[in-house]
């Protein structure tokens, strides 16, 4: 096994599972020139098919033998479903040494119980992207157990840059982090829904009013960006007294808009404590 202080490039990367998570870091690792294609393993429980066809589009190796690419891999990336993941960590017990990073995607599962499952003092990092980690947009939340070098948590912190930015944040502000960014690109895409359907509603072509939207909401997000503005002071800017937007503004607050966004924020937040609670 090669030096954890080696760059990324000469090490092994193995990934337990193959789900739309892996494939935008996968495509975003070799994109970024990162590793060779040759250097990364993928595994998954039994879906020989998806395991080809990340094969074929990206050249990486594929393998049902999870124990030969956890026992093989410098960093070995944990990217299952939280109801699998205590069955699936314990048949990895043997496999997995303290000299190999592990790093978790695996939504409310705590690094402390990933290690007992294991079953070794390893150095764990948890983390939490979100979907537009497949273009490359994602927010990733980073946290690291006590077991990592400052050398591990620099690699972790460049693979998530693969794919958006990173933020290091202390463990228990993960679950908040799941809820507000983890969750929240459907957050977004609910209200593109809606603007969507009223823009058609109101006589738009369907197309015309998805364009319409779209355009909206990145001009809104890069407005926010580069102004650096409080959301407020913007809204207050585009709101005439009288007119159209303070109209369409007070539909919102009647029907408590701000108050849902919040509610569904912090119920997606205590959510991801339930599920690791359970796994307790």
């Amino acid at each position: 096994m090669s030096n954890q202080t080696a760059s990324i490039a000469t090490g092994q990367i193995g990934f337990l599972g193959a789900g739309s998570i892996v494939e935008a870091m996968l495509a975003g690792i070799l994109k970024k020139g990162l590793t060779a294609a040759d250097r990364i393993f993928v595994t998954n429980r039994n879906n020989a098919e998806r395991l080809e066809q990340l094969t074929d589009t990206y050249g990486v190796n594929a393998t049902t033998d999870k124990l030969a690419v956890a026992r093989a891999s410098d960093i070995l990336i944990l990217a299952i479903k939280p109801k699998d993941a205590k069955e699936a960590l314990l048949e990895l017990r043997g496999a997995v040494s303290a000299n190999q990073l592990i790093i978790s995607v695996i939504a409310g599962v705590p690094t402390s119980l990933i290690g007992e499952w294991l079953g070794v003092d390893c150095p764990i990092i948890r983390t939490m992207p979100n979907t537009s980690s497949a273009v490359g947009l994602s927010a990733t939340g980073l946290s690291a157990n006590a077991f990592v070098r400052p050398e591990q948590l620099a690699l972790a912190t460049r693979l998530f840059e693969a794919i958006g930015t990173v933020y290091e944040v202390a463990e228990e502000e993960l679950d908040i982090i799941t809820g507000l960014s983890g969750s929240g690109p459907a957050y977004i895409y609910y209200l593109v829904e809606a603007m969507m359907g009223a823009g058609a509603t109101a006589g738009l072509d369907r197309e015309m009013a998805r364009q319409l939207t779209l355009q909206t909401v990145i001009g809104a997000a890069h407005m926010l960006l580069e102004t650096r503005a409080e959301p407020a002071l913007l809204r207050k800017q585009v709101t005439s007294p009288g007119g159209t937007t303070q109209a369409g503004l007070e539909v919102l607050e009647s029907y408590r808009f701000q108050e849902a966004v919040t509610s569904a924020i912090l119920r997606a937040t205590e959510r991801a404590r339930e599920m690791g609670a359970q796994y307790r």
